[in-house]
């Protein structure tokens, strides 16, 4: 820009120089032409200033990053994959890890039992909803390792009819269970609870009153080979969509 204005000066002085020497020599015509040179100069020094700027802004603005806006992830209950279909319950559940971390079971973005909520312990963590509302019953866990195996039993006679069953082992889950105890698990969908071994890793969602066996069960056997942990299997995990009970 002072290029272009330093310009313009010198042509408006040197202008002034010819404009007095044709003055003394009386030469209008030549004064006419000189003015409108003069004019011209100016212009042309105006529209390069006005190119060079337009270029620089273009430069500055042009080179600028667009910002976009944050992508919203979306949230479904119990940080499932996706919905479930109206008429059905989310649900997620993990069996325990080792003998550390106890399981975990959601439902319709609940947390009914966790470690944190402080009511899961080894053995068998069971977690009863109502089948029409999806509220939650009760929870109980029961030591099958250390403990006797008729408080499960005279838990699971409580169960009502349109009981929704969640299940997922800890530790040993399986050392004091007997065939009566498995009977009456496996009479609630299970396929598994009869080859259920010690630290077995196992999960489960039956219900009281199931026609057919449950399509929501996990089992992963204690072996040396495979255990990713010494001595225990690795952490089973499961999601789904309960249908919810209509009758």
């Amino acid at each position: 820009m002072l290029l272009c204005l330093s310009t313009g000066a010198y042509i408006v002085l040197y202008s002034l120089q010819i404009l007095g020497t044709n003055m003394r020599a009386g030469g209008i015509l030549k004064l006419a032409a000189l003015v409108s040179v003069f004019f011209l100069a100016v212009f042309l020094a105006f529209q390069l200033l006005e190119i060079n700027m337009d270029f620089n802004l273009g430069n500055v603005f042009g080179s600028m990053p667009v910002e976009e806006g944050p992508t919203r992830l979306e949230h479904y209950k119990c940080g499932l994959s996706k919905p479930c279909p109206e008429g059905h319950f989310s649900f997620k559940m993990a069996s325990g890890a080792a003998s550390v971390v106890g399981p975990k079971i959601c439902l319709e973005d609940n947390i009914l039992m966790s470690g944190v909520k402080n009511n899961v312990g080894r053995g068998i963590n069971i977690a009863l909803v109502n089948g029409k509302t999806g509220d939650l019953i009760k929870t109980d866990h029961f030591d099958m390792w250390a403990g006797d195996v008729n408080t499960l039993i005279t838990f699971l006679k409580t169960i009502e009819e349109g009981t929704v069953v969640m299940m997922a082992t800890f530790d040993d889950s399986a050392s004091k269970l007997n065939d009566e105890s498995k009977k009456m698990i496996g009479e609630l969908g299970s396929s598994s609870i009869s080859t259920l071994g010690f630290r077995d890793n196992w999960i489960f969602v039956g219900g009281k009153g199931i026609k057919t066996k449950s399509p929501f069960e996990q089992h992963i056997k204690n072996h040396a080979e495979t255990n990713k942990y010494e001595g225990w299997p690795e952490v089973l995990e499961m999601e789904g969509c309960i249908p919810q009970r209509q009758e």
